[in-house]
């Protein structure tokens, strides 16, 4: 089983990709983890909010095969709390399934995406920008892969 974070456009800020590339190293010692870079749009500046989700969902649902669970990291998710994440990991690891957790651009999901995801999880009610989601959620990744392991870096 692989999980993989998908996210639009690339980590601008330095001290970001240097955080979020610790925790993937750290990740390696749990899971198979990949982060999948969507290009940006070009010429988004003229197309209108729709037609930026519809390209932007098109090219998602591109990277995603059928065999693969799609858990969309959506504002109207579902919440958890670290150890519940946790557990619902391991119940998707269980299953055997890759499992994909997808950001989507500024402007959010496509009608498609919604429909084809399986799932969503909300990180917070707080709104975040989408550069700081992948560091959020690569952390959590790591926290969860720590307390299946019953490992000390989550106190509780």
């Amino acid at each position: 089983m692989k999980i993989s974070l998908l996210v639009v456009g690339k980590t601008m800020d330095s001290r970001l990709v240097a955080l979020i590339d610790e925790y993937q190293q750290r990740l390696k010692h749990y899971i198979s983890f990949e982060m999948v870079v969507i290009p940006e749009l070009r010429n988004a500046k003229n197309m209108t909010m729709e037609q930026i989700k519809q390209s932007e969902g098109e090219l998602i649902l591109r990277a995603v095969t059928p065999a693969t669970d799609v858990v969309l990291l959506d504002e109207h998710g579902h919440e958890y709390r670290s150890i519940e994440l946790a557990d619902y990991l391991q119940k998707k690891m269980s299953a055997g399934r890759d499992l994909m957790f997808v950001v989507g651009g500024a402007y959010g999901f496509s009608p498609a995406v919604y429909e084809r995801a399986n799932g969503k999880i909300s990180l917070s009610q707080l709104t975040f920008s989408h550069q700081m989601i992948r560091l959020l959620f690569v952390e959590q990744l790591y926290r969860a892969m720590t307390i299946l392991r019953g490992e000390p870096y989550h106190h509780e």
